[in-house]
């Protein structure tokens, strides 16, 4: 993923003082490449997608062996040729994608995301053209599909990440001085996104990262024997492109119902906010999903990482569906190929909150209450519900809904007093009554709630 260090970088022998980029909220700008379908053909694509709300990420390669997150061979410094040596080391003897899949199952989430080759350039798939891979070193095995059989068996949707970069090419570095190097890593980009596209069945999704034409040279401009890094209103002007467009026209020929977010410079179904900053602001108009860590830590493998609490996660995967946005929250699996029990076992408290409380995130849609200080709002059918975060002293007062509200409860039980009068909506329940992580009241309206307009709710509440 995107972290943010001032590194001196070895790549074949190159070494070159490179600021990284900063931490992204979302893509890069739209795609020059033209959409093939209408805006209704693409929602009616993505429907399951958007209703699914909750994935599971997994970053996995061989940065778990050394531990020190996915980015370790970059911010170390790391000889391409010591790196690689790695995979004689990758034979992960507890690997079991069932339990992954199981996993995920029992969080809650509906798709899976698996990084079946990060910037390192390590592939988890088979390159008939590449000895870099998973069934050609120490593990002789093909993870992709082994991970592919699994979570379509526990009926998840199948996602697959993928990042066109490659650190051992120094054409990435400078691909309009080592023009033949970035040629070569573009060639093996579109080889490998065949061999995913066409061995492994349907996928659902495709998770690009660091395909966008601005990441070239981490944001930079070669002029001479050195290095300048490019103003942040300016975009790469030299000579190589990905040509992005031969894969999307490929992938929609063989894919043609998958879903891709928007690192790649194509045409997006969703974009993508990272980190636990860039929550931002409600969007229905744009799809787009947050991802984050479940540790406070890096996406790969780190001991001791502090696991984020189980009210933190509902808090994001909630303010996430109230700004009409997905979840998609990361684990990185240790060298071996577990889940870190630790992380596991939040993973499940999280689906134990959800059979409780699912139905006001599953299928739904944000608002019409923009997030305040009270919380979040969701609505599906005739019902509204308030994800009330931090209950005011006293009465809950939000501004009055364009509908009449018929009954309020609580989820999980209880009672909710409501009073419509004029410009007002004031909800009341006993301190006893509400919930620790997030009290959830439910709003049965005389009308759909899908139409009515977005409200802003005063910071008071």
């Amino acid at each position: 993923m995107r972290p943010t260090l001032n590194l001196l970088v070895c790549v074949l022998g190159l070494h070159v003082l490179i600021p990284t980029q900063t931490q992204a909220a979302t893509d890069s700008g739209p795609s020059a490449i033209a959409a093939t379908e209408s805006p209704a053909q693409r929602e009616a694509r993505i429907a399951w997608w958007r209703e699914a709300r909750f994935g599971l990420f997994i970053h996995w390669g061989l940065y778990a062996i050394p531990a020190r997150g996915e980015w370790v061979q970059w911010s170390e410094q790391i000889p391409v040729e010591e790196y690689a040596k790695l995979a004689d080391e990758f034979r992960p003897s507890q690997f079991n994608p069932d339990d992954w899949a199981a996993t995920a199952k029992a969080a809650g989430m509906k798709y899976v995301v698996l990084t079946s080759r990060h910037h390192d350039g390590f592939a988890l798939f088979d390159d008939p053209q590449s000895d870099f891979t998973s069934v050609k070193t120490a593990a002789h095995r093909d993870f992709v599909a082994d991970y592919v059989k699994a979570v379509r068996a526990a009926g998840l949707r199948v996602g697959l990440y993928y990042s066109p970069l490659d650190w051992r090419f120094p054409g990435y570095i400078m691909p309009d001085v080592q023009r033949a190097s970035a040629e070569a890593m573009r060639a093996q980009y579109h080889r490998q996104m065949h061999e995913l596209l066409s061995n492994y069945g349907k996928l659902d999704l495709l998770w690009f990262d660091g395909g966008e034409t601005d990441w070239l040279s981490f944001g930079g401009d070669w002029k001479g024997p050195g290095w300048q890094k490019r103003p942040s209103d300016q975009h790469y002007r030299g000579g190589f492109s990905w040509q992005h467009e031969k894969v999307h026209e490929e992938l929609r020929r063989l894919q043609p119902d998958i879903v891709i977010n928007g690192r790649a410079d194509m045409p997006e179904d969703f974009h993508s906010r990272e980190g636990a900053g860039a929550l931002g602001g409600y969007d229905s108009e744009h799809p787009w999903e947050l991802c984050l860590t479940l540790v406070e830590g890096p996406w790969g493998w780190q001991p001791d990482c502090k696991i984020r609490s189980l009210e933190t996660c509902v808090q994001f995967l909630v303010g996430a569906a109230g700004r009409d946005g997905n979840l998609l929250l990361n684990v990185g699996p240790r060298p071996d190929g577990r889940i870190d029990p630790p992380q596991a076992q939040r993973l499940r408290e999280i689906g134990e909150w959800l059979k409780l409380n699912g139905e006001s995130v599953y299928g739904t849609r944000g608002g019409p209450y923009l997030p305040g200080t009270y919380g979040v709002s969701t609505r599906r059918a005739n019902i509204v519900y308030l994800h009330v975060l931090h209950w005011p002293t006293g009465k809950l007062v939000l501004p009055n809904l364009p509908a009449r509200v018929l009954a309020a409860s609580v989820l999980g039980g209880g009672e909710a007093k409501f009073n419509q009068d004029g410009g007002r909506l004031e909800l009341e329940m006993a301190p006893a009554q509400r919930r620790e992580i997030d009290t959830i009241v439910k709003l049965q309206l005389d009308r759909a709630a899908g139409p009515l307009p977005v409200i802003e709710v005063p910071t008071a509440n």
